[in-house]
């Protein structure tokens, strides 16, 4: 489908230039709405949350469908709506703006700068970390978040056009919100993050595949990025951002993983790759390898939304 096509290629322009917008953002909106869903709904249990996010998501993905049924026998229109919803729910800019901060605060030597600025990416507790780990959290953080604001969203235009898009960003901005394995949430936001996890499992291998191919662009390896992914994704505790973190430390020739602070709870993640923790430096090639990812999965999500659509056959 032209239409979607081009939008998606205007949406993934409108990203890199302007980055997310500054006020009245459609994913705080909805995050806003989300909160206030939640406090009227919350129970310490599996069906409450079942509840909540079908509600959400399946809402947002009603609207999405609506909308584009409004315009379609307006192709320009189509191509606007899929446009503004693409730049909508893509975060590829603001990711590459806020690791760029992070590397300019450590070549200052500004360490509590660059602790402050980490909190924009992660949420683990950047109180004591030193330059190398912030420098390993940055690219972690650049790896995973590559695959779920980059090209998952792209990969849901493409097969479900604007209805994908605005599912896809719902159900990953529950994850963000309610998916985390704290008191509060192991029960209610267990269908969020479960719903996160199956509609990343393919997202999360595609941005890995082209990471270790695009290597090279970031003076790395494909066979090394490969050989980390199928050695060390499934010793990760998420099943997406296993492959996508170890097939980055591959390509980077660095190694990722280890101890991770989030509040009172303390994680101890085995090692992905065989190379030296990420310095300073390795931001810049982090975001470098984003980037290109990014580009390459905009191709992947033009050519699956242009392929031919099968017609239904007639009944004779």
């Amino acid at each position: 489908m032209l239409s979607r096509a081009v939008g998606l290629a205007l949406g993934f322009a409108a990203d890199r230039i302007l980055g997310d917008p500054s006020r009245f953002h459609p994913v705080a909106g909805f995050g806003n709405v989300a909160g206030g869903l939640e406090q009227r709904m919350y129970r310490d249990d599996r069906s409450a949350g079942i509840t909540y996010t079908s509600i959400l998501v399946g809402g947002t993905a009603a609207a999405g469908l609506v909308a584009e049924r409004l315009t379609a026998q307006r192709p320009v229109a189509r191509t606007l709506l899929t446009a503004a919803s693409t730049w909508a729910v893509l975060g590829g800019r603001s990711l590459s703006r806020e690791a760029e901060r992070v590397h300019s605060w450590l070549d200052d030597d500004d360490l509590p700068a660059a602790r402050e600025q980490l909190t924009h990416l992660v949420g683990r507790d950047p109180s004591q970390l030193d330059a190398h780990e912030i420098s390993r959290a940055t690219v972690e953080s650049v790896a995973e978040n590559t695959s779920d604001a980059v090209v998952a969203p792209l990969l849901a235009g493409a097969v479900g056009g604007v209805s994908g898009l605005v599912a896809y960003r719902a159900a990953n901005t529950l994850d963000a919100m309610v998916g985390h394995l704290s008191p509060r949430y192991r029960s209610f936001g267990w269908a969020s993050a479960r719903l996160d996890d199956v509609l990343n499992l393919v997202p999360a291998r595609v941005a890995a595949f082209l990471a270790a191919m695009l290597a090279p662009m970031v003076g790395g390896n494909p066979r090394l990025a490969f050989a980390a992914w199928a050695n060390d994704a499934s010793s990760h505790p998420s099943p997406n951002a296993g492959p996508v973190e170890a097939a980055f430390a591959g390509a980077l020739g660095v190694q990722l993983g280890g101890t991770n602070t989030y509040g009172d709870r303390v994680e101890h993640r085995p090692t992905m790759g065989d190379g030296p923790g990420p310095s300073t430096q390795d931001i810049d090639r982090s975001v470098r390898l984003a980037d290109a990812v990014g580009l390459a999965a905009l191709a992947v999500s033009v050519a699956v939304a242009l392929r031919p659509r099968r017609r239904p056959r007639q009944r004779r």
